[in-house]
């Protein structure tokens, strides 16, 4: 009798012992563990995506994006960076790119007059430009006006491009006439001329002479406020992830990006 006892006993144990155990098996399976369920499925978010940004935009948008990548797993955000012209020359040639930031509207009316923005372009930033010289100012700048003096090698972007527009603007307005010794593509070019020693002033926007920090000196000027450089951004219609090109555009018009860009010297639209 009593091994009998010792018998029943052992089998309600057992019994108790797997019925727990199958209880906590799926209550486990039931409740997503923090390694499956993940920021992708919280965000729905996935995939990647081309960003075709102005060059000015470099620093800011490296940024930017690697926080965005941080933020959703899964994702992954490839940088192009040129001037806003050749950009659009891109992307209308077939180049594939999701996202398409300006540094000025007028070449983001280019991509739309060719059907290739989807939805409404979002202003998000603004820039003007500032005298670029090097930290020993050999040529001693200290005015617009100086850059057109005989003898002074300036550098400007081309009229194409964003910058080089806004120098135009600037000249019209002061009734100065520049004669530079190169016209370049990018306002990125542009510093690099002088940062190598091979001009002695360019013309550039106040966030690259930040962005540059010792290696160059900045010279404000108040002919500036005449060319307030406006940046766009929107989706590329022929995106084939519009909903990951639309979360990195409320990053980058959103707290985030304002925080970033204002950081950088960039102006508020």
């Amino acid at each position: 009798m009593r091994n009998l006892r010792k018998n029943i006993a052992a089998v309600f144990v057992a019994g108790s012992l797997a019925a727990g155990l199958a209880g906590c098996s799926t209550t486990s399976a039931g409740s997503p563990s923090p390694s499956s369920s993940g920021a992708i499925a919280s965000t729905g978010l996935s995939g990647s995506i081309t960003v075709f940004a102005a060059a000015s935009l470099k620093s800011t948008f490296t940024e930017l994006a690697t926080d965005f990548e941080a933020k959703h797993p899964g994702t992954k955000i490839t940088l192009s960076f040129a001037g806003s012209s050749d950009l659009v020359t891109q992307i209308t040639q077939g180049a594939p790119a999701d996202v398409f930031a300006s540094a000025d509207t007028k070449n983001m009316a280019k991509l739309a007059d060719a059907k290739l923005v989807g939805g409404t372009p979002v202003d998000f930033a603004t820039n003007v430009l500032e005298i670029a010289v090097p930290p020993s100012n050999p040529a001693s700048i200290a005015a617009f006006a100086d850059l057109a003096k005989p003898g002074i090698k300036v550098v400007i972007c081309a009229p194409q491009v964003p910058c080089g527009a806004a120098t135009k603007t600037v000249e019209e307005a002061s009734g100065t006439t520049l004669k530079p010794v190169s016209e370049e593509a990018s306002v990125t070019d542009v510093l690099g001329k002088v940062t190598s020693g091979e001009a002695d002033a360019g013309l550039v926007y106040v966030t690259d002479v930040k962005g540059a920090g010792d290696k160059v000196k900045g010279i404000t000027f108040p002919e500036s406020a005449k060319a307030v450089n406006t940046y766009p951004i929107a989706t590329v219609e022929t995106s084939k992830n519009k909903e990951l090109a639309a979360a990195f555009i409320d990053t980058v018009t959103g707290s985030e990006g304002k925080k970033v860009l204002t950081n950088a010297g960039f102006g508020t639209p």
